[in-house]
Protein backbone atom coordinates (compact mmCIF):
# COMPACT_ATOMS: atom_id res chain seq x y z
CA UNK A 1 0.00 0.00 0.00
CA UNK A 2 1.25 3.55 -0.87
CA UNK A 3 2.03 5.70 1.91
CA UNK A 4 0.16 9.33 1.31
CA UNK A 5 2.22 12.02 0.57
CA UNK A 6 2.65 15.45 2.38
CA UNK A 7 1.19 18.06 0.53
CA UNK A 8 -0.11 21.68 0.64
CA UNK A 9 -3.84 22.73 -0.51
CA UNK A 10 -2.31 24.31 -3.40
CA UNK A 11 -1.03 21.12 -4.90
CA UNK A 12 -4.07 19.25 -4.02
CA UNK A 13 -5.87 21.48 -5.86
CA UNK A 14 -3.94 20.95 -9.08
CA UNK A 15 -3.79 17.43 -8.82
CA UNK A 16 -7.57 16.77 -8.20
CA UNK A 17 -8.08 19.16 -11.41
CA UNK A 18 -6.12 16.40 -13.43
CA UNK A 19 -8.67 13.95 -12.12
CA UNK A 20 -11.48 16.38 -14.32
CA UNK A 21 -12.51 18.36 -10.73
CA UNK A 22 -13.36 21.78 -11.67
CA UNK A 23 -12.98 24.17 -8.98
CA UNK A 24 -16.44 25.94 -8.68
CA UNK A 25 -15.49 29.45 -6.81
CA UNK A 26 -13.05 30.09 -3.97
CA UNK A 27 -14.44 31.16 -0.62
CA UNK A 28 -11.46 32.98 1.28
CA UNK A 29 -8.66 30.53 1.32
CA UNK A 30 -10.89 27.64 0.38
CA UNK A 31 -11.12 26.04 -3.17
CA UNK A 32 -14.78 24.70 -4.05
CA UNK A 33 -13.93 21.81 -6.09
CA UNK A 34 -16.99 19.44 -7.64
CA UNK A 35 -16.62 16.48 -10.37
CA UNK A 36 -20.13 14.85 -11.47
CA UNK A 37 -19.87 11.22 -11.09
CA UNK A 38 -22.66 8.63 -12.75
CA UNK A 39 -24.06 8.44 -10.06
CA UNK A 40 -23.41 11.71 -7.81
CA UNK A 41 -22.27 15.25 -8.07
CA UNK A 42 -19.46 15.26 -5.47
CA UNK A 43 -18.08 19.00 -4.26
CA UNK A 44 -14.80 19.15 -1.92
CA UNK A 45 -14.00 22.01 0.03
CA UNK A 46 -10.03 22.16 0.04
CA UNK A 47 -7.70 24.78 2.41
CA UNK A 48 -5.57 26.70 0.48
CA UNK A 49 -3.01 28.29 3.62
CA UNK A 50 0.39 29.32 2.23
CA UNK A 51 2.67 26.70 2.40
CA UNK A 52 0.48 24.74 5.21
CA UNK A 53 0.40 21.37 4.84
CA UNK A 54 -2.86 19.16 4.94
CA UNK A 55 -3.41 17.17 7.97
CA UNK A 56 -3.77 13.27 7.48
CA UNK A 57 -7.18 13.37 8.84
CA UNK A 58 -8.59 15.68 6.38
CA UNK A 59 -6.32 14.22 3.34
CA UNK A 60 -7.88 10.97 3.80
CA UNK A 61 -11.57 12.17 3.98
CA UNK A 62 -10.66 14.33 0.69
CA UNK A 63 -9.15 10.85 -1.04
CA UNK A 64 -12.31 8.95 0.17
CA UNK A 65 -14.68 11.81 -1.25
CA UNK A 66 -12.84 12.31 -4.72
CA UNK A 67 -13.00 7.64 -5.07
CA UNK A 68 -9.15 7.84 -5.22
CA UNK A 69 -6.45 5.35 -4.29
CA UNK A 70 -3.44 6.37 -2.79
CA UNK A 71 -1.89 4.72 -5.60
CA UNK A 72 -4.34 6.58 -8.11
CA UNK A 73 -3.33 10.36 -6.30
CA UNK A 74 0.59 9.40 -6.80
CA UNK A 75 -0.21 8.94 -10.36
CA UNK A 76 -1.90 12.28 -10.30
CA UNK A 77 1.22 13.77 -9.03
CA UNK A 78 3.68 13.20 -11.34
Amino acid sequence: MTRLPRITGKKLVAALKRDAFICKRIEGSHHILQKTFSDEKVTIPVPVHSGKIIKPGLFKHIMRKARLSPEEFSKLLH
